[in-house]
């Protein structure tokens, strides 16, 4: 009779279930073919490949060809130009505050929602990820960064000083986080820094690397260095042991089966190496460009060991998600993804033929179960001829034709009547033009806003420290003639505290510098001389050219200034210059006071 009972009751039981957590591990750079679990041999990845071998791979998965457009179709399920993401720096990278994110939909829910490590989709608030979903975060929001041991990175809004490599601290803190929420449903997304660039793995891990035979080679082998693929190898096993932490931490806390862990990459190697024969690499929208893993283990629902054939992207994780988390989705723009269940489930249903498109640098191709029309219009048989050599046109003409059409109105859908982005902006502004939009200030609620050297423009002989932005900070300031300009959207009238953080060669401390906007006007002494080395201990390999070497800033206190609200330029010149430089400035820092 107590059998029965509990027979009868148990879809009670099973509608009144603890919902799952949700573990998100996103890889910055790494190849379809950087892990044991598809075929390459000279790397183990055991933590990863227990996420493919207790779940679900996903075996034709595509993500953008670079980083923040990635992370964009993630947070929204949505192609990216629609979220007003074009590019990765200079505030391109940002996200339309009009797109709902997963974190969102989860927070809505009751989830508590963490994030940890590279965001990369806006900086200040209401684009910080404090603002989209996220109740904690800590890491970096902006693309690359330059220092990887011991690094400056944020808290709530904070720059602190942190120890150790920064894989490791980041999945510190989501262990903490995890610790933290273990008796509730949540959130936990681990966007790792690695083995995005510069080449620096933790020494431990190098030495199993260093000199090691590179057995395994990239598609054009003539252009792999070998160093730089034994690095990246060695920051993915760095990355594998942290997955591990985390698996172990859920299984500790008896709550790994019912939580849904996935893990995917951002885009195509950072480099050439071996990627099993595919076509391009990270910024290519060939297949080696756009192509990654993607595993989603729930050892609670999902079948242990299943592959899905059937092509999906990134753009398919938020439907996915939350349809298996029973999580209604917030915001009601269009979907550009499908809800991946009934495949993750296998269930027999009838899947309708699709196309995911990819895009960047005014180049575009798409995909289809079976072919590649790649961003010259050529076609390819993606199952005969997955390394796309031999295009196919003159034997599939009405296929090239019909997917050169698809092409174009998805240009005309996702852009209008505006040109696809450029990428690498406009020259005459030193390499990287500004996003138009302006920047926002004066948040009670979030009330320090950092404005980075990145999202600020060098006027005059004023030049960044390097050709990436991201990471960069302002140089040659040397003439009264010189600026730098932050297009400001200042939201709270009111009094705020300025911070500048710079550098300044000792015998030229004393400049006077304005900082202002509209009719308000800020001065200060850039005093004392503070004139660091550049740091020697960041990089297992030389850095690559276009990146800077980073050093030590410190904390200018220049005043106070009420500013009034709306929009204008935020400018910082001097006034006087004693010696031969003003100072470099990493960033200034507007803190909205009570």
């Amino acid at each position: 009779m107590i059998r029965l009972l509990f027979l009868a009751l148990c879809p009670l039981f099973s509608a009144f279930a603890a919902p799952p957590n949700v573990v998100v591990f996103l890889a910055d750079d790494a190849g379809w073919g950087d892990y044991s679990h598809s075929g390459n041999q000279q790397i183990a990845t055991p933590n990863i490949d227990s996420i493919a071998k207790g779940g679900v791979s996903l075996d034709r998965f595509y993500v953008c060809p670079v980083c923040a457009p990635t992370r964009a179709e993630f947070l929204t399920g949505r192609y990216h130009p629609r979220g007003g993401v074009r590019g990765v720096s200079t505030g391109q990278e940002r996200l339309d505050l009009g797109e709902k994110t997963l974190a969102d939909a989860f927070k809505a829910a009751g989830y508590a929602t963490g994030a940890f490590g590279k965001w990369h989709n806006g900086s200040q608030w209401p684009y910080h990820p404090m603002a989209r979903g996220f109740d904690e975060y800590f890491g970096h929001t902006s693309g690359h960064w330059g220092e990887y041991f011991d690094a400056p990175l944020e808290e709530d809004g904070l720059m602190i000083r942190t120890q150790g490599y920064i894989v490791d601290v980041c999945t510190d803190r989501a262990l903490g986080f995890i610790d933290k929420h273990k008796d509730k449903p949540f959130v936990c997304y681990v966007p790792f820094t690695t083995p995005h660039s510069p080449w620096a793995a933790p020494e431990a891990d190098w030495q199993r690397f260093k000199g090691k035979p590179i057995t395994q080679t990239a598609t054009q082998a003539a252009q792999e260095v070998a160093d730089e693929t034994r690095c990246a190898l060695a920051m993915i096993e760095n990355q594998d042991m942290n997955v591990g932490r985390v698996l172990s931490r859920l299984k500790q806390h008896g709550v790994e089966d019912n939580t849904i862990v996935v893990y995917f990459s951002d885009n195509g190697p950072n480099s050439n190496r071996w990627t099993g024969g595919m076509k391009g690499k990270k910024g290519s929208t060939d297949e080696g460009g756009v192509r990654s893993v993607c595993y989603i283990r729930w050892p609670a629902k999902l079948p242990a060991g299943h592959t899905v054939t059937q092509i999906s992207g990134a753009i398919d994780l938020l439907p996915t998600l939350t349809a298996l988390a029973s999580v209604k989705r917030v915001g009601d723009k269009p979907l550009d993804g499908r809800d991946l269940t009934p495949l993750l489930m296998k269930q027999a249903v009838e899947w309708p033929e699709r196309m995911i498109f990819s895009t960047w640098a005014m180049n575009a191709s798409v995909r289809t179960q079976t072919h590649r029309l790649d961003h010259a219009g050529q076609l390819y048989d993606m199952i005969a001829d997955p390394g796309q050599t031999s295009p196919i046109n003159d034997k599939e003409p009405a296929l090239a034709s019909k997917l050169t059409d698809a092409v174009k109105a998805w240009r005309q859908d996702v852009f209008g009547a505006a040109t696809l982005p450029k990428a690498k902006g406009d020259k005459k502004k030193g390499g990287n033009a500004v996003d138009p939009r302006p920047i926002p200030v004066g948040y009670r609620e979030f009330p320090i806003t950092m404005l980075p050297a990145r999202d600020g423009e060098p006027r005059g002989g004023v030049q960044r420290s390097s050709g990436a932005p991201n990471c960069s900070y302002f140089v040659n300031w040397t003439s009264k003639d010189d600026r730098m300009v932050w297009l400001l959207d200042v939201h709270t009238a009111g009094k705020y505290e300025v911070t500048l953080d710079y550098t300044c060669k000792l015998p030229d401390a004393g400049s006077t510098i304005e900082l202002s906007f509209q009719d308000v006007r800020l001065n200060g002494k850039v005093e004392p001389g503070w004139d660091p080395p550049l740091y020697t201990n960041q990089d297992t390999l030389p850095r690559p050219h276009g990146e800077s070497q980073m050093k030590e800033f410190r904390t200018l206190k220049l005043g106070k200034m009420t500013l009034p609200a709306g929009q204008g330029p935020l400018t910082l010149r001097a006034l006087d210059i004693p010696g031969s430089s003003v100072m470099d400035v990493r960033r200034v820092t507007l803190t909205l006071l009570p």
